[in-house]
């Protein structure tokens, strides 16, 4: 059964040294989160970024490991990221690592839907567990 976690987020992205050439730029970021609501955790993580010269055209993955609480269940589980931005058309698909979870979120399987309106993150993480054990 899918179930569905909502709530806010805090991120800090710590820039690391761009690889410039030819118009094209590879950058690198430390990720720091903190999530709010349904899911009570704090995150580490890094970010890999591709822009090119066309603006508003790159793309970034990124892999977070997530610690905390998830409606009530404690353990960890590790995200990644795949974002495309064409001509500042973007696409974003955050998806948990398979056989990532740990603690009581072992087995757990989802994706992460991002929400940026007026500069704050929200998120809606629509996941499966299996049946916790007596």
């Amino acid at each position: 059964m899918t179930m569905h976690a909502e709530g806010t987020f805090d991120v800090k992205l710590t820039p690391q040294p761009e690889d410039k050439c030819e118009g094209l730029t590879l950058g690198r970021m430390l990720i720091d989160k903190q999530f709010h609501g349904d899911l009570e955790a704090a995150s580490t993580g890094q970010m890999l970024t591709g822009m090119t010269a066309v603006q508003g055209s790159g793309a970034y993955v990124a892999i977070e490991r997530v610690t905390g609480t998830l409606h009530g269940r404690r353990g960890s589980f590790i995200l990644h990221h795949l974002g495309l931005m064409v001509r500042g058309a973007p696409t974003l698909k955050v998806t948990v690592v398979p056989d990532s979870g740990t603690g009581e979120l072992v087995g757990i399987a989802g994706t992460m839907t991002i929400i940026i309106a007026d500069g704050k993150h929200s998120y809606d993480f629509a996941y499966s567990l299996p049946e916790a054990q007596p």
